[in-house]
């Protein structure tokens, strides 16, 4: 008999501990596998070189964090039974199996209207048929649909052991010390009210920490220029291809990516659909773009390059607008060098926006020690919260270096 009850060795927290034989039975299944060859932050590595983990890292931290979380409730007084905790613990497992290549950056582009969360709900489904019906209340709690709504919002919310792994991952393998959030220490303030998910008062300045970390790990890892760059051109990549070949071009590639840029809609799925996907991953693309960059194509060799070579047009960033004077001085002037008619394609404007706290729609309770609960941006002791709740914005300008 195998022993399915492992420990996993992390280098972020440590030994992980699998507490049920169906979370290994999954972990072992193909459809997850595939998350080892999908990268948890797409193309970073071009910046951060240490930033080369997986979706599969993620999972497995996500899932160690749940089951923390749980202890911690539990000794707490909330009752939360056997069946509930391998469900919530599968949920957060498998919250991230519909990723596709590169993670968020080729969302929407190889399969339209196709987000992760949808896919993953229908691998989900999958799974669930396979395993005769066990990720039933997983995919309850999945979907926010499970009578104890604390179950969901452990999986997605603004304080989730989602966001509180990849954080303190991201941190870890880019090399950024600014988002090493102290996950213990909120975990251990979590608590319960009213099946809601809420936070102990005296843990205020935890959850504070933890939302500026959030904030400057997106400026300064997630939407720093040249990744946002990298990203931009990916997309582009897959757009030029997409259309080359739905005008007849035969581009090189892997008869999964070829089956996925044949597609012109793919709004309504089939079992082939799901089945191709499953077995793409990065390789699928890293691949293609290696061959695309001798491609005849102009656009499309021009992108590829830029990627493989890591080498991007001249970036300058603004917290304005760029004036529409400039960006077509940089156009002619790319038309002129090339002598092409369509710099536009390699000249243009990236906007980035975040909103580092929504208090309107998912905000963060605080549970006092009276019992009652109050927002966390209306708290007496929050010195942060309320000046984190406005929408900030940047702009990238790029052009090719020969015109600088």
């Amino acid at each position: 008999m195998t022993n399915k009850l492992k420990i996993i060795n992390d280098p972020v927290h440590g030994f992980i501990k699998i507490p049920y034989e169906m979370l290994f039975d999954v972990i072992e299944h193909p459809i997850f596998q595939r998350l080892r060859r999908i990268s948890q932050t797409g193309l970073l590595n071009l910046i951060f070189p240490g930033a080369t983990h997986t979706r599969f890292h993620h999972a497995l931290g996500a899932m160690h964090l749940m089951f923390s979380a749980l202890e911690t409730l539990k000794l707490k007084g909330v009752k939360i039974s056997k069946e509930e905790e391998k469900s919530v613990l599968l949920a957060i497992l498998l919250h991230d199996i519909g990723h596709g290549p590169f993670s968020h950056a080729l969302e929407n582009i190889l399969i339209e209207d196709w987000h992760h969360e949808k896919l993953s709900l229908l691998l989900m489904q999958q799974l669930n048929i396979e395993f005769n019906g066990e990720l039933n209340t997983s995919i309850e709690m999945f979907q926010g649909k499970y009578p104890r709504k604390f179950f969901n919002q452990l999986i997605s919310s603004q304080i989730d052991v989602d966001r509180l792994d990849y954080l303190k991952r991201d941190s870890f393998f880019s090399g950024v010390s600014e988002g090493n959030v102290n996950t213990q220490r909120i975990i251990s303030m979590m608590n319960v009210s009213q099946d809601e998910l809420v936070i102990d008062a005296k843990g205020i300045y935890s959850v504070e920490n933890y939302l500026t970390a959030r904030m400057f790990m997106y400026w300064q890892v997630y939407f720093h220029k040249t990744a946002s760059l990298a990203e931009y051109f990916l997309v582009k990549i897959m757009q030029r291809a997409k259309y080359l070949t739905l005008n007849g071009i035969n581009l090189p590639a892997s008869d999964n990516l070829k089956y996925f840029l044949n597609r012109n809609s793919l709004s309504e799925t089939n079992e082939e659909d799901v089945l191709k996907f499953t077995e793409l991953d990065d390789y699928d693309v890293f691949l293609s773009i290696k061959m695309w960059t001798k491609s005849s194509d102009f656009l499309l060799s021009y992108y590829c390059k830029s990627l493989i070579n890591r080498h991007f047009p001249k970036t300058i960033i603004s917290s304005k607008p760029f004036d529409e004077a400039i960006i077509c001085e940089k156009i002619n002037k790319t038309n002129l060098y090339f002598n092409i008619d369509f710099g536009n394609e390699i000249v243009g404007e990236i906007k980035r926006t975040l909103l580092p706290y929504d208090a309107e729609k998912q905000p963060i309770y605080l549970l006092q020690k009276d019992g009652n609960k109050i927002k966390l941006e209306e708290s007496a002791n929050q010195i942060l919260s309320s000046f984190i709740t406005q929408t900030n914005s940047k702009y990238i300008l790029f052009f090719p270096r020969e015109i600088s």
